[in-house]
């Protein structure tokens, strides 16, 4: 199944655990398991996140969770189940949060992987995402991250959006 059979929706509380488990499954295995139920819940009740599923019959196929600042937006975690990998549903949940990011004026988006993970490196480049630096040690002290940025617009104050003058007004 395809990204065309995906309905991408803001996550409800009932998705936390399968978000969970998929991230325990997919981003974190070997390393521990920060993001359970209970963060996810949180995550998805923090104005300041964004929390995306790919939804399909029978469940989740992929998430995506993203934290919004002041200035930069940060991807946190995105996941695609592997039997559905390759199908579009990674890029569309992307899409939809770099458009989110972008929305808000945001003026990039950070993320971090781990190095060695050559086919998230190739998708987050096929993405626009650009590679900034490797930190030895960031997961656990066990495994080293790769830090990527995707530029949205040149920093300073946001672009001046028109607004109708108010009622009464002239």
């Amino acid at each position: 199944m395809g990204a065309q059979s995906i309905n991408i929706r803001l996550a409800e509380p009932r998705d936390a655990q399968a978000i969970a488990l998929m991230s325990r499954d997919l981003v974190e295995a070997g390393l521990g398991w920060k993001y359970d139920a209970a963060r996810v819940q949180r995550a998805i009740r923090d104005r300041d996140t964004v929390t995306l599923v790919a939804a399909q019959r029978g469940g989740i196929a992929g998430f995506g969770i993203m934290e919004f600042g002041d200035e930069r937006a940060h991807l946190v975690l995105l996941a695609v189940k592997p039997l559905q990998r390759r199908g579009g549903i990674g890029r569309a949940l992307l899409a939809w949060l770099i458009e989110s990011a972008r929305t808000a004026g945001m003026e990039s988006v950070h993320l971090e992987l781990r190095a060695a993970n050559e086919a998230a490196r190739g998708f987050y480049r096929a993405m626009e995402f650009s590679e900034t630096v490797t930190v030895p040690g960031y997961y656990r002290g066990r495994e080293a991250a790769l830090r990527m940025l995707r530029v949205l617009r040149m920093p300073g104050p946001a672009p001046y959006t028109w607004r109708p003058p108010a009622l009464g007004q002239k």
